[in-house]
């Protein structure tokens, strides 16, 4: 830790920041949109005043100089697939528990690196050394990360769930499209040959007419065993010396520390993570939910929820999405299933998995005996596909319909890059990212809609138009979730 970054939290830093925001609000009311795949070679501009008009480019012989914010977990998987790729330098890391034990493996790797524990004090003394960002922290955390990097015109790359709240998603799709950076949600498998796949398939015509999909993730989360009578979050217990608590917060209200929100298990609770939806969900749903060109449901009804209980995540619960006809494509119900028993029927000859042939099918479908993997059914007009999670590919049942069809049919484009390495091709203007805020803020707001079923156990209808709750008034304030803690308002007005 000798070379790490001392942090001051007194006035001095205090007003830093403040001036920081401020240019962040003043770029954003006038820079210019110009596209990074048409910038070459081009400094950042700014104003007389020092504000950002128009970004740095990166050419595509330079390396990306990436800043990482969260270094431990996932966050510390993204920062090393990253500079994997050859395509980024490594700049600065950045993570509340600077010397946690999640944070040993990124730290040990790269020792000379400049340390931070506040993302904001970050970008005021390196701002002008940081061309892209990584945000791998909790859910709740990534909309203040990505705004501020954003706002001075750094590409972000944001893990999934890109948003804890409907709202924040809004705003990161504004803000996005304002200043023209590069962005990418992190759902890994949306830049694998799963995506060129459901396109192509999609595009000849094999995948149509789909009016039905089930969707699932069966497997242990870290509430499951919880008591559902829990009527308070647990008693406050001593902070660790590595962690800096009040910037975990950021912009949730105050909660005392414990070891339940951290390092993980920030994601069993409504305050800060998105459960099992949000975590698998964009590793599932994202290829049909673009290509079938989704957008957001009509209603939300939760047909199962075992265990409610208004602080945390259900042991199980069953989400009926419904989303309208799109053109000349016909409405589409998806129904989403978690929990370790809450098995979807799947169709006969599915594979992979006992069925238990005592259960009597059910319009051709019988239950599993045993845990499915985590993946999707898609009920198309003539023919019916399977697919597990992340990159992997779709296969229809039962094999001998695919038999029927010629290979030049099935065939589709291979992809030979991953989703990180498509980021930063994208930040050097080389390629458009394939999983960008305009993209995987929709997805992701389906899955702030489905939370909001979850911790209220209510129906909800949804209007498209004014993306509007229309029957629940408390589920519609939620949209935007509580109000930020005093100081982080900045955040929310910066477009």
């Amino acid at each position: 830790m000798s070379n790490s970054k001392t942090i001051s939290f007194g006035s001095r830093a205090v007003k830093t920041r403040r001036r920081f925001l401020k240019q962040g609000i003043a770029t954003l009311a006038s820079i210019s949109v110009v596209p990074s795949q048409v910038i070459r070679a081009q400094s950042e501009v700014r104003d007389r005043n020092g504000h950002l008009i128009r970004p740095r480019s990166v050419v595509p012989s330079e390396r990306v100089r990436l800043a990482c914010c969260g270094i431990g977990n996932q966050g510390g998987s993204d920062l090393r697939a990253m500079h994997a790729t050859g395509l980024a330098e490594l700049v600065a890391l950045c993570d509340v528990d600077m010397g946690g034990p999640h944070t040993l493996k990124s730290l040990r790797a790269f020792p000379d690196l400049p340390r931070y524990q506040d993302f904001r004090e970050m970008f005021a003394k390196m701002g002008d050394s940081i061309d892209a960002v990584t945000v791998g922290t909790p859910d709740f955390s990534h909309f203040p990360i990505a705004m501020l990097a954003m706002s001075q015109g750094k590409h972000v790359y944001v893990e999934k769930p890109l948003t804890r709240t409907f709202h924040e998603s809004e705003l990161l799709v504004r803000g996005a499209k304002k200043i023209g950076v590069a962005t990418q949600m992190g759902n890994q498998g949306h830049c694998q040959d799963n995506y060129n796949q459901f396109k192509t398939w999609v595009e000849k015509g094999i995948i149509r007419n789909v009016r039905e999909i089930t969707a699932h993730m069966n497997g242990g989360r870290r509430w499951h065993g919880w008591d559902p009578a829990m009527s308070a979050f647990p008693a406050g217990e001593s902070i660790p010396e590595t962690l800096d608590w009040n910037t975990w917060l950021m912009t949730a209200q105050h909660h005392d520390y414990h070891r339940d929100f951290v390092r993980g298990q920030w994601r069993c609770w409504y305050d800060f993570g998105m459960g099992a939806l949000g975590d698998w969900g964009a590793h599932i749903m994202d290829g049909f939910h673009q290509f079938l060109k989704l957008g957001l449901p009509e209603t939300i009804t939760p047909l199962r929820i075992d265990g409610h209980n208004p602080l945390f995540f259900p042991q199980a619960s069953t989400l009926e999405f419904k989303f309208p006809s799109r053109g000349e494509m016909p409405p589409v119900k998806v129904t989403w299933y978690d929990g370790k028993k809450n098995h979807p029927r799947v169709p006969e000859e599915y594979g992979d998995i006992k069925i238990d042939r005592a259960v009597k099918p059910v319009n051709g479908r019988v239950m599993p005996a045993q845990e499915l993997p985590a993946g999707k059914e898609i009920y198309g007009e003539d023919l019916v596909f399977k697919g597990h999670s992340h990159g992997s590919t779709l296969s229809i049942i039962p094999q001998s319909k695919a038999a029927d069809l010629s290979p030049d049919l099935l065939a589709y484009p291979k992809n030979p890059t991953n989703h990180y390495a498509n980021f930063l091709r994208a930040c050097k203007g080389i390629e458009p990212c394939l999983s960008p805020f305009e993209v995987s803020a929709p997805l992701s707001q389906v899955f702030c809609l489905g939370v909001l079923a979850q911790k209220f156990n209510a129906p909800l209808v949804f209007d498209r138009q004014t993306k509007q709750i229309t029957n629940h008034a408390v589920a519609n304030e939620w949209l935007k979730g509580a109000p930020p803690r005093k100081g982080w308002e900045e955040f929310y007005r910066l477009v």
